[in-house]
C-alpha cells in the first residue's frame, strides 16, 4: 500500500447558541450540552480514521507529504486548502462578511474566505440574507447597524433542497434557520460579525466595514449537466464542486493529474471508494473521505445507491460563476 491512500477523515463539532441538538439525518452522535451549529470535515485538526495514518491530523499530513496530498494547484503545498463544514442553523446566524486574500494576507492569514452552499435539506420557511438590496450602500448598512435594523438591508432569499449559492469574499450575508447546508470554503474561519439582533456577542465593525464590496457576484448557480450522472453544480477559482447520483460503479477521471485533492461526501446512500493498490474505503452518508493528489482517480461502486458531493480545486485558472440573484420580483443576473 502506498505511503497515502484513501483517508476516512473524523468531523469535530463546534457548539454554537444558533445549533441543533439534532444533526439527523447525516450524524447520529447525541448532543447533551449545547447545541452544535457545524461539523468540519476538513479542518486542520480533523484526523484520519482509517490505516498506517489513523489518529494523523490533516494539518500534520499536509506539512508533511506537501503537494503529493494537496496536488500542484494548492496555493500552499503545506496547507490542507478546502474546508468542507456541515452547518445546522436553527436560528439566524449573525449578519457577517469574510475578507479577500488581500485583506486577510495583511493581517497574517493564509488566505480569505470565499465560499459556497450547498442546500442538502430545507423546510419551507428556510432563508439566507445573501448581498445589500439594491440601492443599499455601505453608509446606509453602517446606519442600519446602529439603528439595529441592519438585516432589513441584505437580500432574503427563500432556499430549497439541491440549490448552490455561491458567496464570495466581501460579500455582506447571514444564514436564516430551517435548513442544512453543506460549505465548500477556503481554508479560512475569519469571519467579521457586523450584526447580531442584539445577542452578546462581539462585533467587529471596523474590519467588516473595510472588507465589503458594495457589488457583488454572489447569487445562486445552476448545475450544469455531466456525464453518467454527474453534475457539475459550481466552478469558481477556488473550488469545484459535483453532484453525482449512482446506481452502477463510475471510475472518475481527474481534470489534470496531480493537480488537487479531492473530498467526497455521500448525502444519501453508502458508496466504495476503490484505488489501485489501496484497500477498498466504504463511505456511507455524512462521512468525508480525502483522495490524495497523488493517487489514481478512483472508482466509485455505490452500495445500491449513492448520492455525493466531489470538491476539489480547480487545476486551470477559473472564472467566478454566473450567478442569479432574485431581489424581491425581480431577478438579478450576475458574472
Amino acid at each position: 500500500m502506498p505511503a497515502l491512500y484513501p483517508l476516512l477523515i473524523l468531523p469535530q463539532f463546534y457548539e454554537r447558541l444558533w445549533g441543533t441538538r439534532d444533526l439527523r439525518p447525516y450524524f447520529h452522535r447525541a448532543v447533551e450540552g449545547e447545541p452544535v451549529g457545524e461539523a468540519w470535515l476538513t479542518g486542520d485538526e480533523c484526523q484520519v480514521a482509517n490505516g498506517p495514518l489513523a489518529g494523523r491530523s490533516l494539518r500534520e499530513l499536509a506539512s508533511e507529504f506537501g503537494a503529493e496530498l494537496n496536488g500542484d494547484a494548492a496555493p500552499n503545498p503545506q496547507r490542507f486548502p478546502l474546508l468542507i463544514k456541515f452547518l445546522f442553523p436553527r436560528q439566524k446566524l449573525s449578519v457577517q462578511v469574510h475578507p479577500d486574500d488581500r485583506r486577510a494576507r495583511a493581517i497574517g492569514e493564509p488566505c480569505g474566505k470565499t465560499e459556497c452552499w450547498y442546500v442538502a435539506r430545507a423546510l419551507p420557511s428556510a432563508q439566507i440574507g445573501l448581498g445589500l438590496r439594491p440601492g443599499i450602500n455601505c453608509e446606509m448598512f453602517r446606519m442600519a447597524i446602529e439603528a439595529q435594523q441592519a438585516e432589513h438591508m441584505l437580500n432574503w432569499l427563500p432556499v430549497r433542497a439541491g440549490e448552490m449559492y455561491y458567496v464570495g469574499a466581501g460579500t455582506v450575508h447571514a444564514l436564516g434557520e430551517d435548513s442544512i447546508i453543506v460549505e465548500t470554503q477556503q481554508n479560512c474561519d475569519l469571519t467579521y460579525r457586523l450584526y447580531d439582533y442584539g445577542r452578546p456577542r462581539q462585533l467587529h465593525l471596523k474590519e467588516g466595514m473595510e472588507a465589503i464590496e458594495e457589488k457583488s457576484c454572489a447569487g445562486r448557480v445552476e448545475p450544469q449537466p455531466l456525464e453518467a450522472g454527474r453534475e457539475l453544480l459550481l466552478a469558481a477559482p477556488r473550488f469545484v464542486v459535483e453532484r453525482l447520483k449512482l446506481n452502477a460503479p463510475l471510475a472518475l477521471t481527474a481534470e489534470s493529474p496531480h493537480a488537487s485533492v479531492e473530498v467526497l461526501v455521500p448525502l444519501e446512500g453508502g458508496v466504495v471508494v476503490e484505488c489501485a493498490g489501496c484497500p477498498p474505503l466504504p463511505l456511507m452518508r455524512g462521512e468525508a473521505a480525502v483522495i490524495p493528489a497523488s493517487l489514481a482517480a478512483p472508482t466509485l461502486r455505490p452500495q445500491w445507491s449513492v448520492e455525493l458531493l466531489r470538491m476539489r480545486l480547480p487545476a486551470k485558472p477559473t472564472a467566478e460563476p454566473p450567478t442569479t440573484l432574485r431581489c424581491g420580483s425581480a431577478t438579478m443576473h450576475q458574472s
